[in-house]
């Protein structure tokens, strides 16, 4: 397997870590692997496994490693290349990729946590067709009015500031492990998520060299 191939991205919330690793699968063409969607998928397919995660989702607790591992290995498993978003999210995750696939890289956006709640303590939603605002980066015409259809913008409860840094402490709490795994074996790649998002694309293919 090609290592250039393979890859991990990891960032805090608001670092735009989907965003990115959908542009670097494009430009590899390779699949774009999020957890989220593997356990959507597992379960609208109604398997065996489909019904584990079901019922494990509708407790409303994590996905226990087991699970998470046969998932990841069945979507990984015989491709050249790929890239993963939401996994690893622990040590015991990072050992088991690391057998079935020993050359992974990882690609950390990092991003303040002050930058962080500012980008996604500003986004809001039109409670009638969905669209989505900023309030820094793309903000409606008219304050708290959608310009599509003039619906009222509201916000979602996990995205006021206090409930941001909670979910940020956790991250690092998790991943920072992770990144020192990583950083120890030589395959962490530090970016700043800071800059607009086609600035942090190309500043990741010219780290990579592509």
């Amino acid at each position: 397997m090609n290592h250039n191939q393979q890859f991990i991205f990891m960032g805090p919330q608001g670092s735009g870590k989907g965003t990115q690793a959908k542009a670097l699968a494009a430009k590899l063409q390779v699949p774009h692997i999020s957890t989220g969607e593997i356990f959507r998928q597992a379960m609208s397919a109604g398997s065996e496994l489909g019904q584990k995660v079901k019922a494990v989702v509708d407790k409303g607790i994590l996905m226990p490693n087991e699970i998470t591992n046969q998932l990841v290995l069945a979507k990984i498993k015989d491709k050249n290349g790929f890239i993963l978003d939401g996994y690893p999210r622990n040590l015991a995750q990072a050992e088991f990729l690391d057998r079935v696939a020993p050359e992974v890289q990882v690609i950390d956006l990092e991003l303040t946590d002050d930058e962080a709640v500012a980008r996604i303590a500003g986004r809001w939603n039109c409670s009638l067709c969905g669209a989505v605002y900023h309030l820094k980066y793309s903000p409606p015409k008219q304050e708290g009015l959608c310009d599509k259809c003039g619906g009222l913008l509201t916000q979602r409860a996990d995205d006021v500031p206090a409930v941001i840094r909670q979910r940020l402490q956790t991250y690092h709490q998790a991943t920072e492990p992770l990144l020192e795994y990583y950083r120890g074996r030589g395959r962490l790649l530090v970016i700043d998520g800071t800059p607009p998002i086609a600035e942090v694309t190309e500043n990741i293919f010219r780290a990579l060299g592509l």
